[in-house]
């Protein structure tokens, strides 16, 4: 399994590969950073971002993209960016047919480090140590991208297990499958009547004005 893990931002876009499967020695194939000046217009740096992205793509044919989740912080340009960056990361993916998957930062410090909780420094170190480095990547988010790439790496069989079963669930329980049987009167047939009127036997008796019994 080849993995291109981003952790995505408009003036430092992390992007790592890594190679391998769960349970075995995992291998690095590239890291980097896309840069954006941060003076530049917003479209102009989400061009530049994109670019880079599919030179990335290009260059190491991943069959799976590990984008890191979006999520809320006090500073709302920042997360702003980023959401922006992370949507051009899955765009670039989409358009090649390249399955994408989403993982929280606590999600990723959790598979990495064991702890979600972890500080960066902790996360480029097991990164380092994972991968058989001599030294942390450089800058941190260029580490993050790769811990995204370990985590999808780890976490894939486990999510693709549960995806097949509850898309086996969804088939076997869908109504209207063949050899599913239709529960009588649960449904009226197209064109039928409705239900029929009770009959007068079982009215309450019409008192007749005027005669005795």
């Amino acid at each position: 399994m080849r993995v291109l893990g981003v952790d995505p931002g408009l003036t430092r876009c992390g992007v790592g590969v890594v190679e391998g499967v769960a349970g075995r020695p995992l291998t690095m194939l590239g890291v980097g950073v896309v840069r954006t000046p941060a003076d530049a217009e917003l479209g102009d740096r989400l061009v530049a971002v994109e670019q880079g992205i599919e030179a990335w793509l290009d260059e190491y044919s991943p069959g799976y993209v590990a984008v890191e989740r979006v999520f809320a912080q006090h500073n709302v340009r920042t997360v702003m960016g980023t959401a922006q960056a992370s949507a051009i990361a899955m765009l670039c993916a989409a358009r090649r047919g390249i399955p994408v998957a989403l993982h929280t930062p606590s999600e990723v410090k959790a598979a990495v480090t064991g702890s979600g909780r972890a500080e960066k420094a902790q996360v480029g170190a097991m990164v380092t140590r994972l991968l058989r480095l001599d030294a942390p990547p450089k800058p941190a988010d260029a580490a993050d991208a790769l811990a995204l790439a370990i985590c999808h790496i780890w976490r894939a069989p486990a999510q693709n297990r549960l995806q097949q079963a509850v898309a086996a669930h969804r088939t076997s329980g869908a109504p209207g499958t063949s050899g599913t049987p239709r529960t009588p009167g649960t449904a009226a047939a197209p064109g039928a009547s409705a239900a029929p009127r009770t009959s007068g036997a079982s009215r309450a008796p019409r008192t007749l004005k005027g005669r005795t019994a």
